[in-house]
């Protein structure tokens, strides 16, 4: 543990879990922008105000970005590049793929206008091939756009199903998530989301044994896990240690970070983060 981190930060004497400036290829949090709680550009600004050097990206969740004025997404997208970070899609081209290669086109076009860094590709409720979702990663790359498919074991994820609907549907396999996001990576994508539902959320018993199969299976650097809920990212930090890349929702930006760098717990977490510089 080291007794200071490069950064300006009150009380530095207090040793710290060691955390890299950005930007960062691990240790990556990235945050919800407006869908769960409707905020604007005044509200962004006080979260970076009070926490940039811990934010690396801003994901637009639910195609809540097709509900605003372009002018407002390009204004979420150069406040989130004023401090180093990064602007993903969400997994918004679901809907836009039941429209042909046309729409898609003009989606990653727009993208681009906005200022859009990252398209995340989610296959929740579409049933895409994986050499499919590979030309998809190359078109994505091609247009100038880092791609980051969202991968997960519970069909019909990503929505707002409920529990027993989602147990209706049934699981995907494991292992074929894997090969998908080795796949994935070989065309080209910059990492891969994997989706909560039927791991940590819309579960009886979290899945715990399909998250450590995927960071065994595809590398901790390569996969970034849903976790916007308390309990479950300190269960990643808990048993993966800091350099885990998590999303969580932009209220639980500092609390995340406090368990990364080891200045704050409960019982099970208390005093047991460490990474040396």
């Amino acid at each position: 543990m080291s007794n200071q981190i490069p950064f300006d930060v009150s009380f530095n004497f207090v040793p710290r879990a060691a955390r890299p400036p950005k930007p960062r290829s691990h240790g990556i949090t990235e945050i919800r922008a407006p869908y769960y709680s409707t905020f604007g550009t005044r509200h962004l600004r006080d979260v970076f105000d009070v926490a940039a050097p811990w934010i690396d990206g801003i994901k637009w969740a639910g195609g809540s970005f097709a509900l605003v004025p372009p002018e407002q997404v390009r204004a979420f997208s150069d406040i989130a590049h004023e401090h180093d970070a990064y602007v993903s899609s969400g997994g918004w081209i679901e809907t836009v793929l039941r429209y042909g290669d046309d729409a898609v086109d003009q989606y990653l076009k727009e993208a681009k206008e906005v200022g859009f860094d990252v398209i995340e590709i989610s296959t929740g409720f579409i049933m895409l091939s994986t050499s499919g979702l590979q030309r998809l990663v190359e078109k994505v790359v091609k247009a100038g756009l880092k791609a980051k498919p969202e991968l997960g074991i519970q069909i019909g994820s990503g929505g707002d199903s409920g529990e027993a609907e989602l147990a209706a549907e049934g699981a995907k396999d494991i292992g074929d998530l894997i090969d998908r996001g080795r796949k994935a990576l070989e065309a080209g994508a910059e990492i891969i989301m994997i989706e909560s539902e039927g791991i940590t959320e819309n579960v009886t018993t979290w899945n715990t044994g399909a998250a450590a199969a995927v960071m065994n299976g595809l590398g901790i650097e390569n996969v970034m896990f849903e976790a916007a809920d308390g309990p479950v990212f300190e269960w990643y930090i808990k048993n993966y240690g800091n350099e885990v890349n998590l999303f969580v929702d932009h209220s639980q930006v500092l609390q995340l970070e406090g368990l990364r760098q080891n200045i704050w717990g409960n019982k099970s977490t208390w005093g047991r983060v460490i990474n040396p510089a």
